[in-house]
């Protein structure tokens, strides 16, 4: 018998590299240049705009925010630091070590939620989408698009990595078995887990993405009928 193909289901932010900062420097840069008030504005924008789309929509905040600053000395520049972000600063420790590692036993590959133009371009910045080959794929709400991502990536076995829990729980309903789970206790949204890690816990539970790295295949395949 063949060992078992495997693809590894990467999240980006918070996951692979630390969006809670970049979401930081966004805010004191907004408060720097235009105040506090205007920082707040961008706020309840991002707010509207997440309930409609379901993801962040950084250059759709931005058209709506110029609207009553078009003639602000520094409105431009917000497009610029947008789209010139350090991201590849953000990258956390070990996360390229950790992804030599996956690819040793399988196939990495993103699988995220955002926009089209945003999203890609943060992980070119951080150097991810050249690391992992282009293998990225990024949707409005990934969970919902599982037979796409199978029909482009086919394996014996899914293993999704993730700080968002609601997500695993979601994906682990609809592939069972033949996923598993890993959560990531990083950022906010890890962080905000609360009482659903006890009530659906994730079959592998790590402190930061660099753990990954010590984890053999036989863990990664638990969730596989037949795993011991």
């Amino acid at each position: 018998m063949t060992d078992p193909s495997i693809v590894f289901l990467l999240d980006v932010d918070d996951t692979l590299l630390d969006n809670d900062r970049f979401s930081a420097d966004l805010a004191q840069t907004l408060v720097d240049l235009f105040g506090a008030e205007e920082q707040q504005r961008w706020a309840d924008i991002d707010k509207g705009l997440r309930a409609q789309y379901g993801f962040a929509d950084y250059l759709g905040i931005l058209q709506r925010f110029r609207l009553g600053l078009e003639n602000h000395p520094r409105i431009l520049e917000m497009s610029d630091w947008l789209l010139s972000y350090p991201f590849n600063e953000r990258v956390y420790p070990d996360t390229l070590k950790a992804l030599a590692y996956l690819k040793s036993l399988g196939t990495p590959v993103v699988l995220s939620d955002g926009d089209a133009v945003f999203q890609p371009r943060k992980l070119k910045r951080a150097r991810l989408w050249d690391v992992l080959e282009g293998r990225v794929l990024i949707y409005v709400h990934k969970e919902t698009q599982l037979s796409q991502m199978q029909a482009r990536y086919p394996a014996d076995h899914y293993v999704m990595v993730d700080d968002k829990l609601r997500l695993l729980v979601a994906m682990k309903a609809e592939l069972k078995d033949r996923l598993t789970t890993v959560f990531v206790r990083q950022g906010h949204y890890a962080a905000d887990s609360g009482s659903l890690l006890a009530t659906n816990p994730p079959d592998i539970v790590i402190q930061g993405i660099g753990e990954l790295a010590t984890i053999d295949a036989k863990r990664f395949l638990s969730g596989r009928p037949g795993a011991t």
